[in-house]
């Protein structure tokens, strides 16, 4: 049973069409990279995988679960990182992660032990005192990254988890995402740094203009070359002449 698959997804808004027909499949205990260029369909793709946003048309079921259908079941197997991020911001890390643990019907003991590792290990607890809302922006996305972990799920849906944190943050992330993974999680990732991408997934979507046009084990979709330079001939797009800057250098 794949841990998601899409059919058909489809997005549109006025005369934009965000996405596609998106048909997507990750395996379960996989760990699949989604890339593409700005604007490509990648967060509203998600968006509408994990029922954050109502397609026009299409469906995606988490495990066999469809989440429009039965979005309780589906949302109880997955923990989101989503773009954006909003949460409440007038409480500490500690009482956030509190509040949505209990809110999801945590037993409070397992919610508090929890808490107190995700701090440690996401190296949270240094702001005990400090509310959401003074967070820096890599604090976010560990916060957030906490939320999405608290509740075991099965299926991890991260969008650019790896932004703006800090290089030893970052490294603890990696870690805390191979660890679940080989324990048979399964993570999507969404993200602009391919060489990210290379390192941790072994299954690889690439979606431009809002379809997917290369999915795949990573090894296939990558062929000879680096994913990056695989990524370019996709989407057909080449860094733009820089001649007209000659004034930088004057």
């Amino acid at each position: 049973m794949p841990a998601l698959r899409t059919t058909g997804l489809r997005k549109v808004f006025g005369d934009h069409v965000a996405a596609d027909d998106i048909d997507l499949t990750v395996p379960a205990g996989s760990c699949y990279g989604l890339v593409g260029p700005n604007g490509a369909g990648k967060t509203t793709t998600l968006a509408m995988s994990v029922g954050l946003l109502r397609p026009d048309a299409g469906r995606a079921e988490i495990f066999g679960v469809d989440v429009w259908r039965d979005p309780v079941q589906a949302k109880g197997l997955i923990g989101v990182l989503p773009d954006g991020n909003a949460m409440p911001e007038r409480l500490t890390g500690r009482e956030v992660l509190t509040y949505l643990g209990l809110l999801r019907g945590l037993p409070a003991a397992v919610v508090a032990e929890r808490v107190e590792e995700l701090l440690y290990v996401l190296e949270l607890d240094s702001a005990e005192r400090t509310l959401v809302i003074e967070y820096s922006t890599g604090m976010r996305k560990k916060i957030g990254l906490a939320v999405a972990l608290l509740h075991a799920p099965r299926l991890l849906v991260l969008d650019e988890p790896f932004e703006a944190v800090d290089p030893v943050s970052g490294a603890t992330i990696r870690t805390i995402l191979r660890r679940f993974v080989a324990e048979g999680g399964s993570v999507i990732i969404s993200s602009h740094v391919m060489p990210l991408v290379e390192q941790l997934c072994d299954h690889v979507g690439v979606i431009s203009g809002g379809r997917v046009v290369a999915a795949g084990p990573l090894a296939d979709v990558r062929g000879v070359a680096t994913l990056e330079e695989t990524f370019v001939d996709l989407v057909g797009a080449r860094p733009r002449a820089t001649e007209g800057l000659a004034w930088l250098t004057s």
